[in-house]
């Protein structure tokens, strides 16, 4: 007679349609490790485009965005499907975020150099942690045992991956990232072949909050480089042309929340496809305001005389990162929502006008007065509805999720 699984190593999924569903201080707690890692990747791409090396950096770039955005992405998603916040949970969320922790404090070194070997350790254990709780998750409940030991399995066979890149390529050669680019590939297929034995029982509009909260600090990162072209107005020199470039990305920022924000169901159902092209595709959308963060900083290095780049050069950064979260935002939400044709439209063409800005080399302020057009076209008033968590305007809830 087989043995019961022990109640303390099981792991109970929870109700998908659980009422009030917010996310915990726990998760919170964890996404301040992973924005501590994109901004130590984000500082890298600045300088880069300060100094006018930002291509040859952006393979860096985004070889290490993927990375962080991955290990929090795996870790969001398992925590609205699986979290019952016991005492083995907490322990081995500390585990993974410690892992992600050695990795953040060498993503700067990383940057510079592409040599891994600590971050790789790192990477190891906060994906090991993973696999622990994807086991006790295969023990807790018969209907998700063959998903969480396929998702168990998937992890395992990528770091393995990843073990026999670092001891056989040469960092930052081309066969490093061709290595790292298959190395990922088994790591984002990982859901897609585990999802297929039985979906997990995510929480749709936990999941909606978590992004959405994830969205909100990374845009305030962006706030530290727009305070710095504020403080060149302090000093005996005041810097008025800083300030300015200030003014216009503060802007161009709230305007990229607002139009975030401005959908109450971003993610309209839980069909795999759908959730999979949304869950995925807001790497875009995450990358692309760590971009727009890393071109503000760089223009207002520029604009103070601290730079090798000129504000033609580092407008085509700007413009180029505004226009991946148009399209990314496009792709993710307007394409799948019923919107009237006037909205649909709204962000393709945004996104071109950004992409002409960019190759003219417009300057910052021609970026916002685009990014308030954006805003009156695609979202002219804040929809009727109590604000949630993340920021958006939200209905109250009648389904339970």
């Amino acid at each position: 007679m087989p043995l019961a699984p022990s109640p303390r190593l099981a792991l109970n999924p929870r109700d998908p349609k659980e009422h009030h569903r917010a996310s915990t201080t726990l998760e919170l707690f964890f996404d301040l490790i992973s924005v501590i890692a994109i901004a130590a990747v984000t500082a890298g791409l600045h300088h880069a485009i300060s100094e006018g090396h930002g291509l040859e950096a952006l393979p860096r770039f985004v070889f290490l965005f993927l990375a962080i955005w991955w290990a929090w992405m795996n870790f969001t998603w398992f925590a609205s499907a699986f979290d019952n916040d016991d005492t083995a949970y907490r322990v081995l969320v500390m585990v993974i975020m410690g892992g992600e922790l050695i990795f953040a404090g060498g993503a700067g070194h990383i940057f510079a150099t592409m040599d891994f070997s600590y971050g790789l350790l790192g990477w190891i254990i906060m994906r090991l942690g993973m696999v622990a709780l994807w086991l006790r998750a295969a023990v807790g409940h018969p209907d998700h045992r063959r998903t969480a030991l396929r998702y168990a399995a998937g992890i395992t066979l990528a770091q393995i991956c990843w073990t026999a890149m670092y001891f056989s390529t040469v960092p930052g050669s081309p066969s490093f990232f061709l290595a790292a680019g298959l190395c990922f590939m088994v790591e984002w297929a990982t859901p897609m072949v585990a999802e297929r034995a039985g979906g997990t029982p995510f929480h749709r509009h936990h999941m909606i909050e978590r992004y959405g909260l994830l969205t909100i600090i990374s845009l305030g990162e962006i706030m530290l480089a727009i305070s710095h072209g504020f403080g060149a107005l302090f000093g005996d020199h005041p810097s008025v042309h800083a300030a300015l470039v200030a003014v216009s990305a503060l802007v161009i920022v709230f305007a990229v929340w607002w139009i975030y924000f401005c959908e109450q169901e971003p993610l309209p159902t839980t069909d795999l496809p759908v959730a999979l092209v949304w869950g995925y595709g807001h790497v875009f959308i995450f990358m692309g305001i760590a971009a727009l963060g890393a071109s503000v900083a760089a223009l207002v290095d520029v604009v103070t005389d601290h730079a090798h780049a000129t504000e033609a050069g580092v407008a085509q950064w700007l413009g180029g990162a505004l226009v991946l979260i148009c399209l990314a935002l496009w792709v993710t939400r307007d394409r799948v929502l019923a919107l009237p044709p006037r909205f649909k439209l709204a962000l393709p063409v945004l996104a071109l006008a950004y992409g002409l800005a960019a190759l003219t080399g417009a300057p910052i302020w021609v970026f916002a007065l685009m990014s308030v057009a954006g805003v009156i076209w695609r979202a002219p008033r804040p929809p009727a509805g109590v604000h949630g968590l993340a920021g958006g305007p939200r209905q109250p809830r009648t389904d339970g999720t």
